[in-house]
């Protein structure tokens, strides 16, 4: 089950963190093919959103392939976003936790690392490092 879990000052929209929280679970097998999403009930009780956002989000992960609504049933992930590469038990997984412990005992908070990850990543592959992350990089320039 995911407990999504809304930032109302990040800037990003409500749906979307939805939509960003269900494929950060699939990504690390938190959800598996065929687990059933909560109802927009539930999600609205436990983070009082409209249900109309829970019902946009679903609807993106439905177009992106990921769930499949079953009337009457509920919402149900169709496939997963695991990589073993990163699994729980996976070497890169270790490596990057150790380096995170040395990270941590070396004075770096959790926005400093953020920042270093968020660079490292957009070097390495690519692309525009997202607002707040991005922000903080420009401020340690």
């Amino acid at each position: 089950m995911v407990d999504y879990r809304i930032d109302r000052r990040s800037g990003v929209a409500t749906y979307l963190q939805i939509v960003q929280q269900t494929k950060h679970a699939l990504r690390l097998g938190l959800l598996q093919p065929g687990d059933k999403l909560p109802t927009a009930k539930e999600v609205v009780a436990a983070t009082a959103i409209n249900p109309n956002t829970v019902l946009k989000a679903y609807r993106e992960l439905e177009r992106e392939g990921l769930v499949e609504p079953r009337p009457g049933l509920g919402t149900f992930v169709l496939r997963s976003l695991a990589r073993e590469e990163a699994g729980s038990d996976s070497p890169l997984r270790a490596e990057l936790a150790d380096w995170a412990a040395r990270a941590h005992r070396a004075g770096l908070d959790r926005e400093d690392v953020a920042a270093l990850v968020a660079t490292v990543v957009e070097q390495e592959f690519g692309g525009r490092v997202a607002g707040s992350q991005q922000d903080a990089i420009e401020g340690n320039r």
